[in-house]
């Protein structure tokens, strides 16, 4: 165990914050004062032992800002977030620091250093370049001050959302047509007879899938759309204008091009570019899918306009009438232990690994299941594996992997197993039922185990280049790539079966589920772009001053018409919560994933050999390598969009 979590108190939290950011300053005041000659020992390896520090905080804390049951742990713990990312922002601003490290990085001979070695160096000392070291003491100051207030920001933005409550209160009446399972789990409204719909995924999402009632969908989307809009809109807005500043302090034309300078793109031009090869094609692909929902709308109501919350609906309607699919009965065959043994035997398979389940012990709530990960040829424990799976006030209220113990290898030369966990919240067990999931549930699972593998599986050296720290717009790949398992019928054959029967997914709608892949496809991906030119619509050279015109006018990237009253970014967490100038990545990563996923078409879908490849080549070297050059290693070639298309049917 990293830690025991059930024995934390605020004030344990605080105190072990305290000693470890004591410990990290003394490990900083040895660099300093370090006397004679500048060498690794001296002074970059204390620094990788302060960067070790704030890495084991964050899963401490950190992490029990999102997941704690107790709302006094999560306040300490969002205090402690906040207050160690207010410590980590300052570090490169120190110049007696930098000047440490640049005196070893200016003496340093490269024929003793390793690969990883040398990177590690050049990435600190671009981390002192762009906390400006190279510009004057005010310019410095200035930009210590900005980069603290972000973190502020930062941290209160997703806090409201993570805390922020609201419903839709139903009748009995305008439910009739959704499962009853999903009418059970409903928390019951004031008055009797009525239900609440929260703004929590497992109540919003089903609801705007399978709900005729298009008042109420339209209603529901516009309190989903608004979510902590009162409390965030503000600092959204000033966090933008503390970007820009940033920027121009540092010489840029815009925060994009700061924070792209260090990711595959480099630039957002050349995110433009990938926009504008992908945007064409997706924009035809789109308007026919949405000539069709436009369809059976006017059909339905007589209205000839479709909605961003008629997209849902009409899917679903879509894959029943048009596929056989029922999104609910297909759920019947994908209940959650089942789901998960599937996933741990294609893994282990694929990537020559064991799982066995672990009885958890000091776990932050009764819900949490634990897995060890070994390899399966040489025996050796890789990593530690939590799953938090199912909803519960204050907690993270999306699906994430978040890693707790990175791996690394310590002063010894001892790898240090990681700990990681995925914090999600599909549908609870049924009074009747286990937790039956949708297949677009099933997909996110192993999305976000796949960020988990890339975490477990790591053989970087250094905690800076551990699991997911990659270049920021490769990271989501190695999650790509695994959803695509989840839509060969030869792999759902191997675990897909009826909670209550366990006879297997029939092959008729294993096929025509398989077949569904590319319903509304370029809709879909169009949402997608939409989100990501947003992002840069507000992180470019050109700013806008009217936030509301410029969300209006990205949305018409999605093809469907702004919901009037308005501003889903309040509730956009990306914005502030680490892929600013960055949410481009998803999509881009996507097309990459898909691109290292035509390997093991080619060659065996699931084939070992082409698993281990994609072990050797991108899981486990992480950011000790440029990204560019594991897609090469991989795939022998340069990459491309084919696949991408190809699986959109362009």
């Amino acid at each position: 165990m990293p830690f025991d979590y059930r024995s934390l108190t605020p004030a344990a939290i605080a105190t072990s914050l305290d000693a470890d950011l004591a410990e990290a300053e003394a490990q900083m005041t040895a660099i300093i004062e370090a006397g004679g000659i500048r060498t690794w020992e001296n002074t970059m390896a204390p620094l990788e032992r302060v960067s070790r520090i704030a890495h084991l905080q964050q899963g401490l804390g950190s992490f029990m800002a999102e997941a704690s049951p107790d709302p006094e742990l999560r306040r300490a713990g969002q205090e402690a977030r906040e207050k160690l990312g207010t410590w980590q922002v300052q570090i490169p601003f120190r110049r007696d620091l930098y000047e440490a490290v640049k005196e070893y990085a200016d003496g340093a001979a490269e024929g003793d250093l390793s690969a990883e070695d040398i990177r590690l160096l050049e990435f600190t000392m671009r981390d002192f370049h762009d906390a400006g070291q190279h510009l004057d003491t005010e310019a410095l100051d200035e930009l210590k001050d900005l980069n603290t207030r972000l973190v502020e920001l930062s941290n209160r933005f997703s806090t409201n959302i993570a805390e922020f409550e609201d419903h839709l209160v139903v009748a009995a009446d305008d439910l009739v047509e959704l499962p009853s399972n999903y009418v059970e789990g409903l928390t019951a409204g004031e008055q009797p007879g009525t239900y609440q719909i929260t703004m929590a995924y497992p109540d919003y999402v089903p609801f705007m899938d399978n709900s005729p009632r298009r008042d109420l969908r339209e209603q529901l989307a516009f309190k989903f759309n608004n979510r902590a809009v009162e409390m965030n809109r503000p600092l959204l807005e000033e966090a933008l204008v503390l970007r820009r500043r940033i920027a121009e302090v540092l010489g840029l034309a815009s925060w994009a091009h700061h924070r792209m300078k260090d990711k595959m793109a480099e630039n957002p031009e050349t995110v433009r570019r990938f926009y504008d090869d992908l945007l064409p094609a997706l924009t035809e692909k789109g308007r026919e899918e949405l000539a069709v929902i436009a369809g059976h709308l006017k059909n339905d109501t007589g209205e000839h306009q479709p909605m961003s919350y008629d997209r849902p609906y009409y899917h679903t309607q879509q894959l029943k009438t048009d596929y056989g699919v029922d999104p609910n009965k297909v759920a019947e065959y994908f209940p959650l232990g089942q789901v998960m043994t599937g996933m741990f035997e294609l893994t282990a398979d694929v990537f020559g690994l064991r799982y066995t389940q672990l009885e958890p012990e000091g776990v932050w709530h009764e819900d949490v299941t634990m897995y060890s990960i070994d390899d399966a040829e040489a025996g050796e424990r890789l990593a530690y594996f939590y799953a938090d799976l199912f909803p519960r006030p204050g907690k993270f209220g999306h699906a994430a992997a978040f890693p707790l113990v990175p791996a690394h290898i310590d002063d010894d030369g001892q790898r240090v197993v990681p700990y990681t966990t995925i914090l999600a919240n599909f549908t609870k067990p049924g009074p009747d039922s286990p937790s039956l999931l949708k297949h677009d549930e099933v997909v996110t699972l192993f999305h976000e185990f796949g960020h988990v593998l890339h975490m477990s599986l790591s053989k970087a050296k250094y905690i800076r280049f551990s699991g997911a720290q990659t270049e920021w717009d490769f990271v989501e790949a190695p999650s790509q790539i695994m959803e695509h398992w989840c839509w060969r019928a030869d792999v759902l054959a191997g675990f897909a079966r009826h909670y209550q029967t366990g006879e297997p997914l029939p092959d008729d709608l294993v096929t025509q589920l398989v077949a569904a892949r590319r319903l509304n496809g370029g809709l879909f991906t169009l949402r997608q772009a939409n989100f990501g030119t947003l992002d840069l619509a507000f992180h470019g050279p050109e700013v806008p001053t009217d936030l509301d015109a410029a969300t209006r006018e990205m949305n018409k990237v999605s093809l469907f018409p702004y919901q009037e009253g308005t501003f889903y970014p309040a509730s956009f967490g990306h914005l502030l919560g680490g892929y600013d100038a960055g949410y481009y990545g998803y999509l881009w990563a996507e097309v990459f994933g898909d691109d290292m996923f035509s390997r093991f078409e080619s060659e065996g879908a699931t084939s070992r050999e082409v698993g281990m490849a994609y072990r050797k080549a991108v899981l486990e070297p992480n950011g000790s390598k440029p990204a560019w050059g594991m897609l090469e290693d991989f795939l022998g070639r340069a990459p491309s969009n084919k696949a991408f298309l190809k699986k959109l049917g362009i």
